[in-house]
């Protein structure tokens, strides 16, 4: 199918408007993006910040009458500035197809393989889990996933319980179970999370061994291992709920964290676990330790 979209120069203030606008105006989908560089990391939960200069794009079919479009935002009173926009063509690609050649498999440690569950098996011999994140967060390209893979493939897992705290796509949960946890409990907000986490557990046929619970749902246990690649404000103010899964002499790996957070976080967790040293890749870092007794 083609397509073509328009890029309308916007801010904080009237991004919102826009989007709006684009969707009455039948967009089949609205993008926000940093139209300067000037990332935004955390906003407060429950909240949704734009940029000061951040371009809204709306996705149409080809065939669509984009003068009619540019007609009903310029026709808002509300929008005082002058529409500056650009309406191009894209080129005509199988983009879920695209994005599926460019997932490798991906080596972490000495025996463990994530690899995409339609490529080959590259070493048959190691720890293979075969991904398909679907819509969830986790493929093991992100620096954040990767951290945690290499702290899980380092631990003694044996017979453990573990918890994905916000599992995504399960794949540090079923990483877990493959290195030799016992019961792997994943943990998230997005159902569409629990819902992925279960196909790839099933698809590498370990479901018997994997639990997924919404937060409110979730029952009580205590866990020998805790991973959580979420954020630094979550990691933060969850801090009670996160460790009071956790059993005393237990392990916990966190990420999601951007290099100059790790210490927040750590000042936050070091009353109660013994830290190791704040592992960096990139602008991201990993925060580890055993919670003492």
């Amino acid at each position: 199918m083609a397509w073509i979209q328009i890029r309308i120069n916007a801010n904080a203030e009237n991004a919102d408007l826009i989007s709006d606008l684009l969707v009455e105006a039948g967009s089949a989908s609205v993008t926000f993006i940093d139209g300067k560089d000037t990332p935004i990391y955390e906003p407060k939960i429950g909240t949704v910040q734009f940029w000061a200069d951040t371009t809204v794009i709306g996705l149409f079919d080809a065939n669509h009458d984009m003068d009619s479009v540019v007609a009903l935002i310029q026709a808002d009173e509300s929008l005082t500035n002058e529409l500056v926009y650009k309406i191009e063509q894209l080129e005509d690609k199988d983009w879920e197809r695209e994005w599926m050649d460019n997932f490798h498999p991906i080596q972490f440690g000495e025996k463990l393989w994530i690899c995409p569950s339609w490529r080959d098996i590259p070493d048959p011999t190691a720890v293979n889990v075969m991904l398909d994140p679907g819509l969830a967060f986790g493929t093991g390209t992100h620096a954040t996933t990767a951290l945690c893979l290499r702290w899980l493939e380092s631990q003694d897992l044996t017979g453990k319980t573990v918890v994905d705290f916000g599992c995504g796509s399960g794949i540090l949960g079923i990483a877990a179970i493959k290195l030799g946890a016992e019961r792997m409990i994943g943990i998230d907000i997005d159902p569409q999370a629990l819902e992925a986490s279960l196909d790839n557990a099933n698809r590498n046929g370990v479901a018997d061994k994997l639990e997924v619970y919404l937060p409110e749902n979730q029952p009580e246990f205590s866990a020998d291992i805790v991973v959580a690649n979420i954020l630094a404000q979550p990691l933060r103010e969850l801090h009670n709920v996160i460790l009071g899964l956790l059993k005393p002499g237990g392990k916990i790996a966190m990420s999601g964290i951007l290099e100059e957070q790790a210490q927040s976080v750590a000042d936050v967790y070091a009353p109660f676990i013994a830290l190791d040293d704040i592992a960096v890749e990139g602008d991201w870092t990993r925060v580890s330790g055993t919670k003492k007794a």
